[in-house]
């Protein structure tokens, strides 16, 4: 199939609320040296592209300002310096912006295969995640197996990945989720224990788990009102990795004494920043160590609804609704 001139994106209109995502016409990105230009098939909804359309997490220098961070689909051609990939791969690929497209350009090392049996659909739903909780669960928070973990937003597309990672390396986990029907969820997912958010102290309920001794590692994304309870939660030599703020990131009167006596490390990252080597880094590990994992049927995406690329506002309403269970994705071909 010759590559068109032109391709179809969503574009958005100026920051606020979804209804700025529209379709739009433009060119098909040529591939940089070091990159491969994909024609999606599929791209994954995240929360990072939502606080992008609003305003508040702009691309970096030199990235597409298309949303997407995430794709799956056929390599269609390649700059001068990829050597292992071919055209007509199929590849899903942490993007540094663009997936919401038909056409994406993505750092060759930033690629992987599609698991044995998968579709665009469920591949599409393996990057971001995948990278996220390796690089902050396993390579910053040093899980180990037979440790103990406690990961907030059990039923995000993070957590239900968090849950089966931690699970297939011989890790406990806990989670929270703001439902029983979510906290079923998670039990269902490979979590020893879920916890109600909305009805139950995290920090005590993890207390009485871990019969007082705490988790070795806490991921959290919600920041500000959980930060005394997290730290509280975690046992000697424990590690408290942060990866968002979705309540805020300022604390006030927070003791830190805690943190010296239990020799505890607060830490965190973001993925959008890192270089193409770090990120390639990553992907290595990912192939290696949880590929095959995905290629026996371990470790699956949860899809919990999927979306044509001309209702990437739906997409997104749904997502700020905080009713889904795994991810959200576009069918783009």
């Amino acid at each position: 199939m010759p590559i068109p001139q032109t391709m179809t994106y969503v574009q958005a209109n100026g920051a606020g609320e979804p209804e700025v995502l529209g379709l739009a016409t433009g060119p098909v990105p040529v591939p940089k040296p070091d990159e491969v230009l994909i024609r999606v098939q599929a791209a994954g909804v995240n929360r990072p592209d939502v606080a992008q359309r609003q305003g508040s997490y702009p691309p970096p220098p030199g990235a597409s300002p298309i949303l997407g961070l995430e794709v799956a689909g056929e390599v269609v051609a390649m700059g001068e310096q990829v050597t292992q990939w071919s055209v007509g791969d199929r590849v899903c690929a942490l993007t540094n912006g663009g997936g919401y497209a038909e056409y994406c350009t993505a750092p060759a090392t930033q690629c992987l295969p599609w698991p044995k049996g998968y579709d665009a659909i469920r591949a599409g739903a393996l990057p971001e995640t995948s990278f996220t909780v390796w690089a902050n669960l396993f390579q910053i928070g040093r899980l180990a197996k037979g440790e103990t973990a406690l990961v907030h937003g059990g039923t995000s597309g993070i957590g239900v990945t968090a849950i089966q990672f931690a699970h297939e390396f011989g890790a406990r986990i806990f989670a929270t989720a703001g439902s029983d029907d979510k906290c079923a969820a998670c039990l269902k997912l490979g979590a020893d224990a879920a916890i109600n958010y909305r009805t139950q102290d995290f920090a005590a309920e993890v207390k009485t788990l871990t019969e007082g001794r705490g988790v070795n590692v806490v991921l959290d994304m919600v920041g500000g009102p959980y930060m005394t309870r997290n730290v509280r939660s975690l046992g000697m030599d424990g590690r408290l990795v942060i990866i968002a703020f979705l309540q805020g990131s300022k604390v006030q009167d927070f003791d830190f004494m805690q943190v010296m006596l239990r020799r505890l490390t607060i830490t965190g990252s973001t993925m959008r920043p890192r270089t193409t080597a770090q990120k390639g880094a990553i992907a290595a590990e990912l192939r290696e160590k949880v590929w095959p994992a995905l290629d026996a049927g371990r470790c699956a995406p949860v899809i919990h609804a999927t979306f044509p690329l001309a209702q990437a506002a739906e997409a997104h309403r749904l997502m700020e609704s905080s009713q889904h269970i795994g991810k959200i994705i576009l069918s783009v071909a």
